[in-house]
């Protein structure tokens, strides 16, 4: 049962930024005019595949954790590990405050290159703990990388 509610604990941890970051998404009021009215990609998708691919990622992040938490074989120590997943989910609801909050694509765009960057160190600090934990990020990652994309081709058209 312990186990269970590990999990679940996991889960809800991993949905916090999605929770905080929907107050300025583009479905928040004001957000959407702004957003709607930027030139963007051709490869921009429609905002239901965001909410899908955001549901996935978040549920693949949370079993992530769940995994480095339940892993009581290895003798690493798993500080830097929480460290790691706590600061890339800060830079991730911070990219949505710079972004959609603010209007700052810029900043934004520096703070998702940030992302990147600790999301990477974190799979490697993830690998020794749990294999399955650092292969589940690279999903994250990926889509990650895809943003920057977006957000690079915003900032370079408007």
């Amino acid at each position: 049962m312990k186990k269970f509610w590990m999990f679940i604990l996991a889960i809800v941890i991993s949905f916090i930024p999605g929770v905080i970051g929907g107050f300025f998404s583009p479905m928040s009021p004001g957000a959407d005019v702004w957003y709607n009215s930027l030139n963007q990609s051709l490869l921009t998708p429609n905002g239901w595949v965001f909410m899908i691919a955001w549901l996935i990622l978040y549920t693949l992040l949370g079993i992530s954790l769940f995994l480095i938490m339940n892993n009581d074989k290895t003798r690493q120590n798993k500080s830097g590990a929480y460290a790691l997943f706590v600061i890339q989910m800060g830079l991730n609801m911070l990219w949505t405050y710079l972004f959609f909050g603010l209007q700052m694509v810029g900043g934004a765009l520096l703070t998702l290159v940030a992302l990147i960057a600790i999301t990477i160190w974190m799979m490697v600090v993830f690998k020794p703990i749990s294999r399955a934990a650092s292969y589940l990020v690279w999903p994250y990652l990926l889509w990650l990388c895809f943003a920057l994309y977006l957000n690079g081709v915003i900032l370079m058209l408007n």
